[in-house]
């Protein structure tokens, strides 16, 4: 039986809810590609890689003039990468590659981490949605001890021949990450990269970090408003 004063109790938590704000990770948080500088580190370690990625790049080239084909070709010389390589031996790679890359000078933006810091102080709901793998980005945070928020990333799983992607958290795959976590809106999001777009649109305040005159375009082009812009370093 409900009681006087339960509506407005009802309504007080609904104004106590915090707020969702989301953030890319690479060129937001962390400068660079992640990911992408583990596969390379892995084909400078063991050249043989680069004698069976040679060819398929060449005979795959002409898929490269689209989005999805360009897309294709990079998972595919993610699993060249990984050929091999058992989940143990994984773990054990990135956790080699995440001490070495956080030691790069300056590989953290401070004003964004700053920036994070905030949100997370200020009681909101910080997810950081990326395409990194999830191993990689979660190793990264923990070198500089950055924690209180959610990471939502690219996942990998074991096969015959070597880990495989299970997940790729990119692009259009990112909104259905979150609305696995009952997230279909969010107050803020922000990104560097224009096939954010897909994110950006469930947001209330789209943010654009350090992005050129192009990206800004195709982003507005994309969400039919404007974008908040922000220059961090």
């Amino acid at each position: 039986m409900s009681t006087p004063g339960d509506g407005e109790a009802a309504s007080g938590e609904a104004v106590a809810a915090p707020r969702v704000v989301l953030f890319d990770f690479d060129g937001v948080l962390i400068r660079g590609d992640s990911f992408a500088a583990f596969v390379r580190s892995r084909y400078r370690s063991a050249p043989w890689r680069l004698l069976l990625a040679l060819p398929v790049v060449l005979l795959t080239a002409p898929l490269a003039i689209v989005p999805r084909g360009r897309w294709w070709i990079v998972g595919l010389l993610v699993r060249i990468a990984l050929l091999g390589v058992s989940e143990r031996r994984y773990a054990t790679l990135a956790e080699a590659f995440v001490r070495e890359h956080a030691n790069m000078p300056r590989i953290f933006s401070r004003e964004a981490i700053a920036v994070l810091r905030g949100h997370v102080a200020a009681g909101d709901r910080v997810l950081v949605v990326t395409g990194c793998e999830s191993r990689v980005v979660t190793g990264l945070f923990e070198t500089i001890g950055l924690s209180g928020f959610e990471i939502v990333a690219s996942r990998l799983r074991p096969g015959w021949l070597g880990m495989r992607t299970q997940v790729h958290c990119f692009g259009a795959r990112k909104p259905r990450e979150l609305a696995a976590l009952g997230l279909t809106a969010w107050d803020v999001a922000y990104t560097d990269s224009a096939a954010d777009a897909p994110m950006l649109r469930g947001a209330r305040e789209a943010v654009l970090v350090n992005g050129d005159p192009r990206t800004c375009k195709a982003l507005e082009r994309a969400l039919g408003r404007s974008l908040v812009r922000v220059d961090w370093r």
